[in-house]
């Protein structure tokens, strides 16, 4: 449950929460065409409050717009500024930032090119997405029944609303049988991501994941991880992951602005490694957090001041 707070920011004005409503013949709410972004900010270990990669997800937020032709009416850097002004304003140390820019009410039908693109921006409180639990012991996941989105099918580097459908029928079919989230492979039947996160295997040493060519989004805490990890002196691959591979990895994780870094400790039934998180999941945990939330200053230009 959303905890209401204050203010939402609608087409460069900020509104009282309350009063953030939309026509019920918008556009994007029958078609589903909008494009969103999920971006957190964190109360470091100085006191002061930051949003995490604000300029990598605002980015990634006009790519998708470009990738669906929706003219936001605001530039980059007014989207930016305004995501730290609801921070202020909504007075949150730490919070969930949702960046959406969606097609507004007038005509109908499936071409509707002349209605308004309208962009709102909304945050609120959000702790660990799978649980504090699982940032420390792991999840259960299982592998879906249903496929990730072809890429000649629909825009796998998009964050468009209406492709998560997908994401929401494999999440409601793996928590009905028991898991905490849902693996999903790609037409082929290699492994793809979560419902809502990029997945990491280890083996041997080694970090691999699916390339970025692959049916995945392009995660910032994705590449995040991957940069971290390296300056370890930890090992990546991107490359194509079987099924079996990742029943017979030493270690699993997930990455996300949402789920953060999370050990996956079993898959279908079968324990991953040794069925708790392991040392290089923990090591790259410890310092992403500490980028995050703590005194690492290594990566300055990953955080812009609230």
């Amino acid at each position: 449950m959303v905890e209401k707070l204050q203010k939402i920011w609608v087409d460069g004005k900020l509104v009282a929460w309350d009063e953030a409503d939309v026509h019920i013949l918008t556009h994007s709410l029958h078609y589903g065409l909008a494009v969103f972004e999920g971006i957190r900010a964190y109360k470091r270990a100085d006191g002061k409050s930051y949003v995490f990669r604000l300029k990598e997800h605002i980015d990634r937020l006009f790519d998708g717009c470009k990738m669906t032709m929706l003219k936001c009416e605001f530039s980059k850097e007014q989207v930016m500024a305004a995501c730290t002004q609801v921070l202020r304003e909504n007075k949150l140390e730490e919070g969930y930032i949702r960046p959406l820019v969606f097609v507004g009410d007038g005509a109908m039908g499936v071409y509707a090119p002349n209605n308004p693109v309208r962009t709102a921006i909304m945050v609120w409180k959000w702790g660990a997405y799978l649980g504090e639990e699982a940032l420390k012991a792991g999840i259960r996941a299982k592998i879906s029944s249903y496929a990730r989105h072809h890429i000649n099918v629909s825009l796998a580097k998009g964050k468009i609303t209406g492709q998560y459908t997908n994401s929401v029928l494999a999440k409601r079919e793996a928590k009905l049988a028991g898991y905490d989230e849902a693996i999903m492979l790609d037409t082929q039947g290699y492994v793809s991501e979560g419902t809502g996160e990029n997945i990491f295997i280890v083996k041997n040493g080694v970090v691999l994941t699916p390339d970025f060519a692959s049916s995945i989004l392009g995660g910032i805490t994705r590449d995040t991880a991957i940069t971290l990890a390296r300056e370890e002196g930890i090992p990546v691959q991107e490359c194509r992951i079987t099924r079996d591979m990742l029943w017979l990895a030493d270690e699993a994780f997930f990455t996300g602005t949402a789920a953060e870094i999370t050990p996956i400790r079993e898959v279908d039934n079968r324990a991953i490694g040794e069925g708790k998180p392991g040392p290089i999941t923990e090591r790259i945990q410890k310092r992403f957090f500490d980028v995050v939330r703590g005194t690492d200053s290594s990566h300055p230009e990953w955080l812009t001041r609230v």
